[in-house]
């Protein structure tokens, strides 16, 4: 049972300039001590949350964070527990890194085409000899530059991962959707390049066509191209994870705070999704982006690649990362969901400024927003500080018929629900809570900068949060 007055929190292994620096400790403390909702409410008053309190209210028992200022790691430091009761975060201590998997595929697979191993505009079967990416429209080529920036067409969103102990599928079978799957084939529904949406399923694409030139296992491969080039000392592809590895590594829990039975899920989708690591380790990954984009690094690619993977595509959208603004506001990022685990880097390309948050916990994205707002208001950055927005009382109409189901294009279903004179929304499992009417039409929350709009009363609309904008419809 989670004891949500039990969360120790622990502030281990920082550096030790931190202790020796009163200054630094000052603005850690600020942090700590300083989270505000990504929206406030005009005329509402505004209350900084503790990291404790928001930790007990969120059902995480952990976190872990690593700051990065004047374009070195400034601090890192653990909070709460790897289970409650159990052993402190530090920041060692290791996390699924979930979608963050992407961008580390993304470097590595650019290397090899610096390497002249891949081209970023051949057809991917091309490559490949015993599986080839099936395509329901035509036989238009798909790209790794479409792959990578999420506008091949591909199907699959995401994976549930495996529970411990169960069958896992090999990389054919979980492209063919074919037993031990859990999840559909991998195929291509859209027009390449006519569309951005998120594909999972088209990472691991990527994958089997890496692995296929490389002639090596990926976890090798990444290991040798992108991991240890950068002293990501502390991160693995493995999965599952070994048994020592294991023992340093956060537990997954759920919305509720109750442990993932088993513990963490395997991830086959290596990929897309099969990174453990440290705050840290992607601190010097995001470092190592910034340095190269500057032309003062190029420990695994070269300037003109790093640009080319921080320019959007598409829904602003480079190759692996996602990116926005310009100049001293430009900042690129990837957030990651998988099983019990939530995390969220984000840095700017020219500022030498930045953090990544890890969580065990279902609830740990909110959390993580929190941090990231925190930091960014300690640090004077020039975006995420959050905003104000005017709320007006909703209309007759709205209450009687927004309540439902809508599904989102690629990106599962969210609930509206009436409560009181208001209504909440529930965009994951667990996680209600209300939802305000905005004088232009629109609605929106107070955890993150999400927005919709709706086409009518008993039609659907468009979601915007960030870089991402996407319709959805009436589901019931």
């Amino acid at each position: 049972m989670f004891r949500r007055l039990a969360i120790p929190l622990c502030l281990l292994a920082a550096p030790a300039f931190a202790a020796d620096d009163p200054t630094l400790a000052q603005r850690i403390a600020a942090v700590e001590n300083g989270l505000l909702p990504a929206v406030s409410i005009e005329g509402a008053p505004l209350k900084p949350r503790a990291l404790a309190a928001e930790m007990a209210r969120l059902h995480v028992p952990g976190v872990s964070v690593a700051v990065i200022h004047a374009g070195e790691i400034e601090w890192a430091r653990g909070y709460g527990a790897v289970t409650p009761g159990g052993a402190p975060v530090t920041p060692t201590t290791l996390f699924q890194a979930a979608s963050i998997s992407k961008p580390v595929t993304a470097m590595a697979a650019l290397k090899m085409v610096e390497l002249g191993q891949l081209a970023l505009d051949r057809d991917v079967n091309g490559y490949t000899t015993l599986w080839k990416l099936p395509k329901d429209m035509d036989n238009s080529p798909v790209t790794l530059r479409q792959l990578l920036s999420h506008t091949a067409g591909t199907t699959v969103h995401g994976f549930a991962g495996y529970p411990a102990g169960a069958a896992v599928p090999t990389l054919v079978q979980l492209l063919n959707g074919a037993k031990p799957a859990n999840s559909r084939g991998v195929h291509v529904s859209t027009r390449p390049g006519t569309k951005w949406r998120y594909s999972g399923g088209g990472y691991q694409v990527v994958q089997y066509v890496m692995t296929e030139r490389a002639k090596r296992p990926f976890p090798q491969l990444l290991q040798e191209t992108v991991l240890r080039p950068l002293g990501m000392t502390d991160s693995s592809f493995a999965q599952p994870l070994p048994a020592a590895q294991l023992a340093r590594a956060a537990l997954p829990h759920d919305a509720n705070g109750k442990p993932i039975p088993g513990g963490p899920h395997t991830y086959p989708e290596l990929a897309a999704a099969g990174l453990w690591t440290t705050p840290s380790d992607l601190a010097k990954f995001a470092i190592e982006i910034k340095r190269s984009a500057a032309g003062q690094s190029n420990k695994v690619l070269s300037q003109s690649m790093t640009q080319l993977m921080l320019t959007p595509v598409m829904q602003n959208y480079g190759l692996g990362l996602g990116t926005m603004g310009e100049g001293q506001s430009q900042d690129f990022g990837h957030g990651g969901s998988n099983a019990g685990y939530q995390s969220l880097m984000t840095a700017y390309t020219e500022r030498g400024d930045g953090v990544v948050v890890m969580t065990n916990g279902d609830r740990g994205g909110e959390l993580a927003d929190l941090i990231v707002r925190a930091v960014a208001n300690q640090y004077g950055w020039p975006t995420h500080r959050g905003t104000v927005r005017a709320a007006v009382a909703p209309s007759a109409a709205a209450l009687a018929a927004l309540p439902g189901k809508y599904a989102l294009d690629g990106l599962g279903d969210f609930t509206i629900a009436r409560a009181g004179e208001g209504l909440t929304v529930a965009l994951k499992e667990g996680a209600s809570e209300p939802l305000y009417a905005a004088a232009d039409g629109s609605w929106f929350i107070t955890s993150r900068e999400l927005e919709l709009r709706f086409n009518g009363p008993n039609g659907g609309g468009r979601l915007k949060a960030g870089a991402m904008d996407v319709p959805f419809s009436r589901a019931n």
